[in-house]
């Protein structure tokens, strides 16, 4: 919903980029053909993945979708997933958590949030728990070796899908309201929406100018 509604802003309001929305739905369920633990999967762009936890299933569809995002070369990939539970123990159920591999995109999506009332939180790409994905039987782990970190784990494991020099930001948020509160009531609620909006419009403007 959150990447839908973004596209239906940027749509709405013509701003000047090309767009093209991946849609990466998933499903845990269980069946004679699901994976299992330690089965070893080759994502779209080679890279094998040791499965340590089949609850991580998210981001190997997500890691796939952005393999295919950065074949056609774009000036910037977005992608917004309720990724993980680590996300939520770090910054809580109000603030989505942003990774970005460009100190200068994350700095204006910050003003950007503050500037929109749009609470973000920028978490870092830290190279020290890289290892944390290390695995005997493949390129890396779908999971992280420890109970901590598991949001910037996370996003290591996904950076590794995106090409070099393509410009990057990740949103690992709740998008749901625990409790009704004024104007926004129990259920699904785009968090960081706003903010990536006007980043965009900011960056690259409305067609014809205006």
């Amino acid at each position: 919903g959150q990447v839908l509604g973004l596209a239906h802003m940027v749509m709405s309001e013509g701003l000047d980029v090309d767009l093209r929305v991946l849609v990466c739905a998933v499903e845990n369920s269980i069946s004679g053909g699901a994976f299992r633990p330690g089965d070893v999967l080759t994502a779209r762009n080679g890279l094998t993945s040791e499965i340590g936890n089949t609850d991580a299933e998210g981001r190997l569809v997500l890691a796939d979708a952005l393999v295919a995002a950065c074949e056609e070369s774009p000036d910037l990939v977005i992608d917004c997933a309720t990724l993980t539970g680590a996300g939520r123990v770090a910054l809580g159920t109000d603030v989505a958590a942003i990774f970005a591999n460009d100190d200068l995109v994350a700095g204006r999506l910050a003003e950007c949030s503050a500037q929109e009332d749009d609470h973000t939180w920028r978490l870092p790409l830290f190279r020290g728990y890289k290892k944390m994905l290390d695995s005997k039987i493949a390129d890396m782990n779908n999971i992280g070796s420890a109970p901590y970190g598991g949001a910037i784990t996370a996003a290591l494991y996904l950076e590794r899908f995106i090409s070099e020099g393509t410009k990057w930001i990740h949103v690992d948020f709740m998008a749901y309201n625990t409790a009704s509160r004024p104007g926004r009531p129990e259920g699904g609620e785009a968090m960081g929406m706003r903010a990536l909006f006007r980043l965009l419009k900011e960056t690259y403007g409305t067609k014809g100018g205006k």
